[in-house]
């Protein structure tokens, strides 16, 4: 079987993967996160056009989704749990701790990594998630923490070491999560089936004119609890 590896959506998907491989660097060199948020958002931007290019060109194999799954572990799992380590270095204890164990623990933030790989594995074999997703997607979890680290670098939130192992922990579990998230794939144009997908990005529009220096934060915390409260609500419906 001859395999190509240079086709146009795959070189897109290794934009992506160089995009994420850049964010790590800026992070661990220069420790500028508002820079590695700008490669994550260029990345993801390559994330969803090498799929787009894939279909308009008629060059989607199986080569092109494994490369696919490989670049997003780099950029939306490595880079993401990078940033939070290297944010705990450089952050202080609420209580003023200062132990050696206090160190250690900075390395918990590492999970983001390996629960994106779970999330990325999972999402590859279950068939459930065309239309929706199970858990938080990769990318929405790493724009979200690297937003929360671009506002903590320009002095808008105050963050410490306790804080940043929680919310580690927290959207490592999201990523993983039952709770079905719906997926901004429209199939048609039409109202109807879409109403939630409108209202969406309307809300998402608002925040950026209104609340541009948060609005990442904002549209992805909204996103998370607005599928959570329909999941719940679809839930009892069942019931």
């Amino acid at each position: 079987m001859k395999i190509r590896l240079f086709t146009i959506p795959n070189i897109i998907t290794l934009a992506n993967l160089m995009s994420g491989v850049a964010a790590t660097i800026v992070t661990l060199q220069h420790h500028n996160y508002t820079l590695a948020l700008a490669l994550v958002v260029l990345a993801a931007v390559f994330d969803f056009f090498d799929g787009f290019v894939a279909r308009l060109l008629n060059q989607q194999s199986p080569l092109g989704v494994q490369l696919d799954s490989l670049a997003d572990d780099v950029t939306f799992g490595l880079v993401p749990a990078v940033v939070m380590f290297d944010m705990y270095n450089h952050t202080s204890s609420y209580y003023g701790c200062a132990s050696p164990m206090m160190s250690y623990l900075g390395y918990i933030t590492l999970i983001i990594a390996a629960f994106s790989v779970l999330r990325l594995a999972k999402f590859n074999i279950d068939t459930t998630q065309s239309t929706e997703f199970s858990g938080l997607p990769t990318p929405a979890n790493a724009l979200l923490l690297l937003s929360l680290a671009m506002l903590f670098e320009q002095g808008n939130i105050m963050l410490y070491q306790e804080h940043i192992l929680l919310i580690s922990v927290a959207m490592s579990l999201l990523l993983i999560s039952p709770i079905r998230m719906f997926a901004l794939k429209f199939k048609g144009f039409g109202w109807r089936g879409n109403q939630m997908r409108y209202i969406f990005i309307l809300a998402s529009l608002l925040i950026i004119i209104f609340a541009t220096r948060y609005s990442v934060a904002i549209i992805i915390t909204l996103y998370i609890v607005v599928s959570t409260f329909v999941w719940l609500f679809s839930k009892r419906e069942v019931k």
